[in-house]
């Protein structure tokens, strides 16, 4: 895999950095890393591109700043194809215009987060839990650039010790999360509902959730993913892999740009 470092520092009007050699140093939250990099990724859009529109707090920023340049006439011709509900309505709200796969199967570029990256750009995703439409949408798009802050960094996929989430229909999903945890039993997995209060959370797809929580590593994630979606009764599963062509990482040092 190649991997580019990007030598352009990112600018104090871009990314809220402060020159490295100007006193006091300036402590950014997540959130301001998240929106370096969300913006960093827009450099890559085009007039008269059709756009994977991402889920989440990192791509909210994206979304922002991509409505923002249309506001003001810097891109035009756009169409957005939004991977979850919440991400439609803000996309409506900015003024971006919209369609579906139905009508472009094709997607120039997709943006979104991503809630972990291994060293070889495979991610977990959909701690938010849009992974079905999010991976409908982002596995046709010719680009994929994927943006985080360094704390999503990870040595091996589940190395966060979150949750590693997978969507399933929601008939006997007592059933189905038993087989996923017994799937995963030698890497000490525990498998949960995920649930908002007392109740189920339901995906926009109608499904539920199974979030996997993995002591180890699960090894050859290929045939992780093959034995995950062999299971009647599971729709889809967080893990993304060989997908992303750029990943996208802020730091307090900066951007760093990789590509595959």
């Amino acid at each position: 895999m190649a991997i580019a470092i990007s030598a352009e520092k990112p600018s104090s009007v871009e990314t809220g950095l402060s020159p490295l050699s100007s006193p006091p140093p300036v402590i950014l939250t997540q959130d301001e890393l998240k929106k370096i990099a969300a913006y960093k990724a827009v450099e890559f859009v085009e007039s008269g591109m059709v756009l994977g529109l991402g889920t989440g707090s990192t791509a909210k920023h994206a979304v922002d700043r991509i409505g923002e340049l249309l506001r003001q006439g810097k891109l035009t011709n756009i169409v957005g194809i939004p991977t979850s509900k919440k991400t439609h309505e803000q996309a409506v709200s900015l003024g971006i215009p919209l369609s579906d796969l139905d009508s472009y199967p094709a997607v120039d570029l997709a943006i979104d987060g991503a809630d972990e990256v291994d060293p070889f750009m495979n991610l977990v995703k959909g701690r938010g839990g849009s992974l079905l439409r999010e991976k409908m949408v982002e596995g046709a798009c010719k680009k994929f650039v994927v943006i985080v802050d360094e704390s999503k960094l990870v040595p091996h996929l589940g190395g966060s010790g979150l949750a590693m989430p997978v969507e399933v229909v929601p008939y006997c999903w007592k059933f189905t999360a038993k087989r996923l945890q017994d799937l995963f039993e030698d890497c000490g997995c525990v498998a949960k509902l995920r649930t908002t209060g007392d109740q189920p959370f339901v995906t926009d797809n109608g499904n539920y959730v199974i979030d996997l929580y993995l002591k180890k590593d699960i090894g050859d994630l290929k045939v992780a993913s093959d034995n995950i979606l062999r299971l009647a009764g599971v729709v889809e599963h967080g893990m993304f892999l060989d997908m992303a062509t750029t990943v996208i990482v802020a730091s307090e040092l900066g951007v760093t740009i990789r590509n595959k």
